[in-house]
């Protein structure tokens, strides 16, 4: 019995590192382009549960993914169950990935040199990362955006949001690049997402 425990343990811990381990790419940028986004007229909106998530933008995103973090038990878990801390030109560069360590939380996102030094300006690295909180159009995408691991290459494809709800619940997505601090988060439902 003991063996048997023993051995299901280390099979739990084999299969844990396995999929943490961190997909790592030679020096270089890996998504080039900046995120896709256009400005819609406010016409467009779902009704998910007690929810109604409006448009504001149409968004597409090649990125790389820095940090996942699930959530189960906050307001908006069961809205969005994924927030994905992700790069694009420089902040996709294993060069610069290398030199920082980063932390979500609370729906919040963080990094951090491991040395002394950030190897990039806090313009750049805050113009070309964002904390995404990610609701699924669909339990293929909710399924999909659970099995995003940090170091994949993703695309996805959807908009940008508000999303009120009962209470005087509101939630709304940030439009700019350049914008720090709370509210400045992307809220984005997925309609489809690739992992590379």
């Amino acid at each position: 019995m003991k063996t048997a425990i023993l051995a299901l343990v280390a099979f739990g811990v084999v299969v844990y590192l396995v999929d943490t381990i961190e997909p790592r790419y030679p020096p270089g940028i890996l998504v080039p382009q900046e995120p896709y986004q256009q400005m819609t007229n406010g016409t467009r909106t779902w009704r998910m549960g007690k929810y109604l998530v409006t448009a504001l933008a149409e968004y597409r995103i090649h990125a790389r993914v820095l940090h996942t973090e699930p959530y189960w038990l906050d307001r908006g878990a069961d809205l969005s169950p994924v927030d994905l801390a992700v790069g694009w030109e420089q902040m996709s560069d294993q060069s610069v990935v290398d030199q920082l360590e980063f932390w979500q939380g609370q729906r919040w996102y963080r990094y951090w040199p491991r040395n002394s030094r950030f190897p990039l300006s806090a313009d750049e690295m805050n113009s070309h990362s964002a904390n995404m909180h990610l609701i699924p159009a669909n339990d293929e995408v909710k399924r999909a955006l659970r099995s995003v691991r940090a170091g994949n290459l993703i695309e996805m494809d959807g908009d940008l949001v508000q999303v009120d709800g009962p209470d005087g619940f509101s939630w709304r997505s940030s439009l700019s690049r350049t914008d720090t601090g709370a509210g400045a988060c992307e809220l984005m439902r997925v309609e489809t997402l690739t992992i590379r």
